[in-house]
């Protein structure tokens, strides 16, 4: 199983690096789409079936439609950077230092001692259903334990939609009222 999590991550580098190397944004759309369905495979092999199907539907769904809209106010190509690229570099790297720092006390992949695997889950599994009343683990815990982080992660998803739909506009309909003056 490790060699498919590799070969998708894989994928997933080699297709950040055609994004960031692309001028033509309707390419950059469809290949960060494909990185969401990617990515979205490699939660499916981590066993994160809730993560991979937001992924999937965020990511590869929601967010391609919306830049396809975005995309047909804009121009086709990316200008040329005026400025160096050196400053995002070097933050792009100094955050990847931080982040790979901040995981090296994590227990080792898989590992059954690990502080998720010794309290947490087993009592999720013992007493989901006495507590809430749903069968199911996973819906039990996302809408009753994490009920109210549930509710926050869905709204800030709708005040992003609402803010894309502001940012890109409405067209405008024509006044009614200047055509019953302007026939006098």
């Amino acid at each position: 199983m490790i060699v498919v999590d590799l070969i998708l991550f894989g994928f997933l580098v080699l297709t950040a690096l055609a994004i960031v190397r692309l001028r033509n944004l309707f390419a950059v759309t469809m290949l960060a789409s494909l990185f969401s369905l990617l990515a979205a495979g490699l939660f499916i092999t981590l066993d994160a079936a809730d993560v991979a199907f937001t992924e999937a539907a965020v990511g590869a769904g929601i967010s391609t439609v919306l830049m396809l809209g975005a995309l047909s106010l804009t121009a086709r190509e990316e200008k040329k950077a005026v400025h160096s690229a050196f400053l995002p570099l070097l933050l792009c790297l100094v955050t990847g230092a931080a982040l790979i720092y901040g995981t090296l006390d994590m227990p080792v992949f898989g590992s059954p001692d690990a502080p998720v695997h010794s309290h947490v889950g087993g009592q999720y599994l013992a007493r989901s259903v006495a507590d809430t009343g749903v069968v199911n683990v996973v819906t039990a815990v996302l809408a009753s334990y994490r009920g109210y982080d549930t509710l926050g992660e869905v709204s800030v998803i709708f005040a992003a939609a609402i803010s894309v739909l502001l940012l890109i506009g409405f067209p405008r309909r024509p006044d009614k009222s200047q055509d019953k003056d302007g026939g006098k």
